[in-house]
């Protein structure tokens, strides 16, 4: 009876073992994405959906609104809400988080034939706000890359709506050193260049790269698992070329310069010391141009913060928003 009891569980153990490695090299995407519904299990987000003006704008959640502002997270180019996952492992289950996904990106509506410059893209992020209310008090606003760009914005035009302002590395700065991906950036733009574009990778080399100019500490994943990425990001690939343009085009791509004037909000900017992909002279920039800003300049860290130091960022962050937090909660008190 145990040989029997003993076989059907080397029988099953088998069975598994075969459906995952079939999954693993036929349809590693799968994997994925169980992985990262498993971290959003960990970190207790729930998937919602907001609908306006014809966009569907997918978003994770945690915690409800409380004494405490809610933080609001905007990915980086090409990217998507679950970029904070390993940042939110970090975060107290008691504060409310809300991460986005911009349009175009992850599940929130795509519609190629409207405009997607930073100011198109404002409007939407405002309505998506105004949307799910999150703007009946001021909140702590954070974005990395793209997504600082969006959010130096955002307080630059909605002041009274955002109480701390938290820039990971933002585009939208005219830095007094240009690093070689944004003029090879810059150059594709110019000529309409619809190949061999760094953010938008086609295969399994080409994702490996830009890992590699992201990521300070050169983390290598299995190129099973770049794959997957780039299955799961292929079908928005079209969009991205469009969004490409449009956000590198000169009335979008320094919005941020011309507007930091315009922020009153405390402001945390953090940037990695040895970013390839936005030189970290961007931060004396911002500092000097945005009054109540403090600076943290990272060693050992790339444009890909998050993933370069993830704990380290997580708590600077934390630290800020308590910062402010305490000062609002002693005045109610």
């Amino acid at each position: 009876m145990d040989f029997i009891l003993l076989e059907l569980l080397l029988i099953c153990i088998g069975i598994l073992l075969i459906i995952f490695f079939t999954i693993y090299f036929l349809w590693p995407s799968v994997l994925l994405k169980f992985g990262i519904w498993y971290g959003r299990q960990r970190t207790g987000l729930q998937v919602r959906y907001a609908e306006h003006n014809g966009y569907r704008f997918s978003y994770v959640s945690c915690g409800k609104p409380g004494l405490q502002p809610s933080i609001l997270m905007l990915h980086g180019l090409t990217l998507n809400k679950d970029m904070w996952l390993i940042t939110l492992l970090f975060f107290p289950k008691n504060i409310h988080v809300v991460a986005v996904d911009m349009p175009g990106h992850g599940d929130t509506t795509c519609l190629p034939g409207d405009s997607y410059t930073a100011s198109d893209q404002l409007k939407r992020l405002h309505q998506f706000v105004e949307c799910i209310g999150l703007n009946r008090k001021p909140f702590h606003l954070v974005g990395i890359s793209m997504g600082g760009l969006f959010a130096g914005l955002y307080a630059a035009n909605y002041p009274s709506e955002v109480c701390g302002l938290s820039l990971l590395c933002p585009v939208g700065i005219r830095c007094p050193k240009e690093t070689e991906v944004m003029k090879r950036l810059k150059e594709l733009c110019t000529n309409r260049v619809t190949e061999n574009i760094p953010f938008i990778p086609l295969n399994t080399q080409q994702g490996e790269e830009m890992l590699r100019s992201g990521t300070y500490n050169q983390i290598k994943l299995p190129k099973q698992v770049i794959k997957g990425v780039l299955d799961m990001r292929a079908p928005n690939n079209d969009f991205f070329l469009k969004y490409f343009f449009d956000m590198f085009s000169d009335e979008s791509l320094y919005g941020l310069h011309d507007n930091m004037s315009k922020i009153k909000a405390p402001t945390q900017i953090i940037w990695g010391g040895n970013d390839q992909i936005l030189d970290s002279s961007g931060a004396a920039i911002l500092a000097a141009g945005i009054p109540h800003s403090q600076v943290h300049i990272l060693e050992k860290c790339g444009h890909a913060i998050v993933l370069d130091l993830p704990k380290f960022s997580a708590q600077l962050l934390l630290d800020f928003h308590e910062s402010f937090s305490c000062v609002k909660n002693k005045k109610l008190a």
